[in-house]
């Protein structure tokens, strides 16, 4: 668990609580309904317009990344990559026959597969780049679904207000129905700007990091697997694939 994301949520809707409270407002006064509904579900239907199926369903499970981002442990990926360089001067790349069948890492596994194939170390980068360009692709066009609802929120946000000055200006004989009209107008220009800036624009940038850490790390795998091929010396692979570990710091 993300323990730092839960912490920025908290600070920052914790920060515009809290000054709304100091300034002398509740908590109610940023409670309306038609606000909500306004900005939430005008937001959400903008984004669903432009967003093909497959990738919203993409945004939606990359959406648990936030709290729970894939794990990419690159000092243990590297010590594997080693281990498998020894195996293969050990025993030749048939040795690792069994690792290409259990390997739980599938883009690691198709690697493997491909090596112990016989497959030429060119055909096996090309291919594996190809798969990560492909994956990394879809992925970023999925997060769009995010960057686009963070783009569309705070112009909902003054949509609602227009809605909510509109309707204190036709009942201006009826000082009962200004308070609530107001209400609406500024409540929904609050909700639009801070969901989009406290929410849905961190929420697209965590995910690109996410995706951007991933990809670092296949490209620590082909780059691995690429000079197991070549039968490199397993020190040599391990000087060289010591630099993504500052990459990732």
């Amino acid at each position: 668990m993300d323990k730092l994301s839960i912490l920025g949520v908290i600070i920052g809707f914790g920060a515009l609580l809290g000054g709304n409270f100091l300034e002398g407002g509740s908590i109610y006064s940023l409670l309306n309904g038609p606000a909500a509904l306004i900005v939430i579900g005008g937001t959400l239907g903008a984004a669903m317009l432009q967003t093909p199926m497959t990738s919203l369903r993409r945004a939606l499970s990359l959406f648990v990344w936030i709290f729970r981002p894939p794990a990419n442990a690159f000092k243990t990926g590297i010590d594997t990559l080693v281990r498998w360089s020894i195996l293969t001067r050990q025993k030749g790349l048939l040795g690792l026959e069994h690792n290409a069948e259990t390997e739980p890492d599938v883009f690691a596994r198709k690697g493997l597969q491909l090596m112990v194939d016989g497959s030429e170390p060119e055909v096996i980068r090309r291919i594996m780049e190809n798969e990560l360009i492909l994956e990394e692709q879809r992925d970023l066009d999925a997060v769009r679904f995010y960057d686009s609802m963070g783009g569309y929120a705070p112009t909902i946000g003054i949509i609602g207000a227009v809605m909510g000055l509109i309707h204190v200006m036709s009942n201006l004989d009826d000082p009962a129905e200004l308070g609530s009209g107001i209400a609406v107008a500024f409540v929904a220009t609050i909700y639009g700007v801070g969901l989009a800036n406290l929410l849905l624009l961190p929420i697209a940038n965590k995910l690109k990091m996410c995706i951007n850490e991933r990809s670092q790390y296949r490209e620590l795998m082909i780059e691995g697997i690429i000079a197991i091929a070549d039968g490199e010396n397993p020190r040599a692979i391990e000087m060289k694939l010591n630099g993504y570990l500052h990459k990732q710091g």
